[in-house]
């Protein structure tokens, strides 16, 4: 018996990032009333808001937003069109995305830079992928420095902490998604999707140090 095309049919990236959106949007939507309930709950007398099940109720909620955070950046990334990739001073951007986490209640490392290049891409995804990369080092380590140095037809960036090292095989694993969230897999996907490749090398004595390229525009 044969199988029907629909059944047969492979999603295309912009069609599983179309997915993935449109599921995120209705996960959050569920989301948001589950949470309304429970913070409602626990206005309530003293006896019903000390019940565990609701600081349970709770955190599975946080931990729900952040998975949906995570799949909403991890579709955005699989929708960049290289088409419509502009001239863009990476310097801004990177100064956008420390804004972005200077706004968060999480504690990150100290960032310094040197000179930032211009490249050719999407500046949007860029900055998620600075954020992504900042965000998920930063928060292991307490210095952490950007550099980047010309490559022939890229600019290579290099991210480097004093966080706790690698074990042998992160380096490759690491960017898998759900290894360590989808941050991440969606830093290679922007990364991989701009023509270029990234890694993560471990350091003589701790730290890490994350390579990655990028089109000079």
């Amino acid at each position: 018996m044969g199988t029907s095309p629909a059944r047969d049919r492979v999603f295309s990236g912009q069609e599983l990032a179309g997915f993935l959106l449109r599921a995120c949007h209705d996960l959050r939507s569920q989301l948001r009333a589950i949470r309304a309930h429970s913070e409602l709950l626990a206005k309530q007398p003293a006896e019903s808001a000390d019940d565990p099940r609701l600081g349970f109720i709770l955190q599975g909620a946080t931990n729900l937003e952040e998975l949906i955070e995570g799949l909403t950046g991890y579709a955005l990334a699989l929708r960049i069109d290289p088409s419509a990739f502009t001239p863009t001073p990476t310097g801004v951007l990177l100064r956008t995305a420390l804004a972005h986490l200077g706004r968060q209640p999480h504690q990150y490392a100290e960032v310094t830079y040197g000179e930032m290049p211009r490249v050719l891409g999407d500046p949007d995804r860029i900055t998620q992928l600075f954020e992504n990369l900042l965000r998920h080092r930063g928060r292991l380590a307490t210095e952490l420095h950007v550099s980047a140095s010309r490559q022939a037809e890229f600019w290579q960036f290099t991210f480097r902490d004093n966080g706790p090292g690698l074990e042998p095989g992160d380096g490759e694993r690491m960017f898998e998604p759900f290894t360590h969230g989808l941050g991440l897999a969606a830093a290679r996907e922007i990364v991989e999707r701009h023509g270029g490749k990234i890694r993560a090398e471990r350091q003589p004595e701790a730290g890490c140090t994350i390579v990655f390229e990028l089109p000079a525009g």
